[in-house]
């Protein structure tokens, strides 16, 4: 049975950067020293690109980089180089203090279902999985979108009925084109799932997505079956919802 969802309600943004920073040094710390690795599949969107900043900064100089293993969790079907490419925001806000070996990008530059293929391939080379398994990330990051999809799981899109590949290319029709994105069963088989949202624009969609189950929204169905799921908010994205710590 999945654990019991955790809200964190934070004054700032600054506050919420700070608190998921640190959370995010102690699960790195706890990873090394028990499996001597971290694993961490990162999200787009300029809100993380604030906590990648911070993760960056002098005051998280003392991570395990070295150890730190970076993934993706989703990709626009674009060139790295592209202005709308994860792997470009993540680059500059982050990944340029790690060690090049330590990154895996998904080479969204290809047709979309080359890329979902590649990318599904690379992780069960990088994680050494058995036919039929799962990956096992210490960390998922995520955002929530405005209508309340997470990665690139859109609502009403194929993918969210994918029980088996690890990665597809998922047509999203409102904006005409494919995303490649990680599925559901390896987003719930993390050993942690956090996502991060803030600001007044996230209010109505959070207050939904917290106490509206029926509405069975792709960022509801994120529900790690033997992990940790932490909503980390600020109370602009919160102002419309009951303050609980549980949900």
């Amino acid at each position: 049975m999945p654990s019991q969802p955790e809200l964190r309600i934070f004054d700032t943004p600054a506050d919420l950067f700070a608190a998921a920073a640190t959370e995010f040094a102690a699960l790195a710390s706890a990873a090394v020293q028990s499996r001597g690795r971290f694993c961490v599949a990162l999200s787009g969107g300029s809100t993380p690109r604030n906590f990648y900043q911070l993760l960056a900064s002098n005051a998280f100089s003392n991570l395990p980089w070295d150890k730190t293993y970076f993934l993706f969790g989703d990709e626009r079907n674009v060139p790295p180089d592209h202005s709308d490419s994860n792997y470009r925001m993540a680059k500059e806000a982050l990944l340029w203090k790690v060690p090049e070996p330590n990154v895996f990008r998904i080479h969204a530059e290809h047709d979309a279902e080359t890329a979902a293929r590649d990318y599904e391939q690379t992780l069960r080379t990088f994680f050494k999985l058995q036919p039929g398994k799962f990956p096992r990330f210490d960390l998922v990051l995520l955002g929530l979108g405005p209508d309340g999809h997470t990665a690139s799981l859109f609502p009403g899109t194929s993918a969210l009925n994918e029980n088996n590949r690890l990665v597809v290319a998922n047509w999203v029709e409102n904006f005409k084109t494919y995303r490649i994105t990680l599925t559901l069963p390896v987003l719930n088989h993390a050993a942690c799932v956090i996502f991060l949202a803030c600001g007044p624009d996230k209010a109505a969609i959070l207050r939904e997505v917290l106490e509206n189950q029926s509405a069975n929204l792709p960022s509801q169905r994120v529900r790690p079956a033997d992990g940790r799921l932490i909503w980390m908010v600020d109370r602009a994205a919160a102002q419309l919802s009951t303050e609980r710590e549980g949900f």
